[in-house]
């Protein structure tokens, strides 16, 4: 069962609907404790100042912003407290969208909106009044001493709140060092699409596990047990060479998605397409 770890109202026009946030993701990931080398003692860390050796409680701690190396801005509680947002309790909803035109980079943690007690009504009346117009709604709360923008969507008969970034915090991908002239041939785009299309399937999440995840379960468990593991072997020879091109590397990949046994011998490529130590293999091997 979800645990709650907010609670508060959805905040729709005059309408105030009582609400638990309560995750949806549970993290699988295994975690490890760091101990001495022979496993009797869990290690610890602690606050301390590396010139004198001098200790420190937590509480004894000041905050500081880093504006230039080993230069920092002292911040006051008081201080900090006046410009902390306002601990409402209301997911303020600000306009209603269409979900397609939100990009996915702006989603953060995904958590499920469940109606309290006596507020069914209400709940079931936003949710399906999402799902018949096929909005999503913009709303912003605070949580954590934080203020959160956050997008609120109906997801199988709940709704799901996405905390999300925001603008500022996205690098666009103009800043990347891209290449934005390179064109792509018409024959490797035509293979490209055909690829794809050999590929598209119905997203099924199912189909995927964190196999690394389930192997270090197993050991965990055959180490607990006093038994010794042995993991599975990796296939000799995974890798399938160095490919001479993109358009024989396309090639290959759809003759085996289609199906094909007996691979065909691929049409040697032009002498402008290969690269001069490709050049030299062929006339080593001719």
């Amino acid at each position: 069962m979800p645990r709650s770890i907010w609670s508060g109202n959805i905040s729709f026009g005059l309408v105030n609907i009582p609400v638990k946030l309560q995750t949806v993701v549970r993290e699988k990931s295994v975690r490890f404790h760091l101990l001495n080398p022979d496993g009797s003692c869990r290690l610890r860390r602690k606050l301390y100042c590396p010139e004198t050796g001098e200790e420190y409680d937590f509480n004894e701690t000041a905050r500081g912003y880093e504006i230039a190396p080993d230069q920092y801005i002292l911040m006051d509680e008081k201080e900090l407290k006046k410009l902390r947002p306002d601990e409402g309790r209301s997911i303020a909803i600000d306009a209603f969208i269409r979900i397609e035109e939100v990009d996915p980079v702006y989603f953060d943690k995904p958590y499920y909106l469940v109606p309290d007690e006596n507020a069914a009504k209400a709940y079931s009346l936003l949710l399906r009044a999402m799902e018949e117009s096929k909005t999503a709604a913009i709303a912003h709360f605070v949580m954590r001493e934080r203020q959160h923008l956050s997008i609120l969507r109906p997801r199988d008969g709940a709704i799901v709140l996405h905390a999300m970034h925001y603008s500022d915090e996205v690098a666009e991908a103009g800043q990347l060092d891209i290449p934005r002239d390179v064109k792509p041939a018409g024959r490797e785009l035509d293979i490209a699409m055909k690829l794809i299309n050999e590929m598209t399937t119905d997203f099924d999440p199912s189909r995927y596990r964190d196999e690394y995840r389930e192997e270090l379960e197993k050991l965990i468990e055959a180490k607990a047990e006093g038994k010794e593991f042995v993991t599975a072997a990796t296939a000799e020879g995974g890798g399938r060479g160095r490919v001479v091109n993109l358009m024989e590397a396309l090639q290959r990949s759809l003759r085996e998605k289609q199906g094909g046994r007996k691979e065909p011998r691929a049409r040697r490529p032009s002498r402008a397409a290969v690269k001069p130590q490709a050049q030299e293999r062929h006339r080593k091997t001719a």
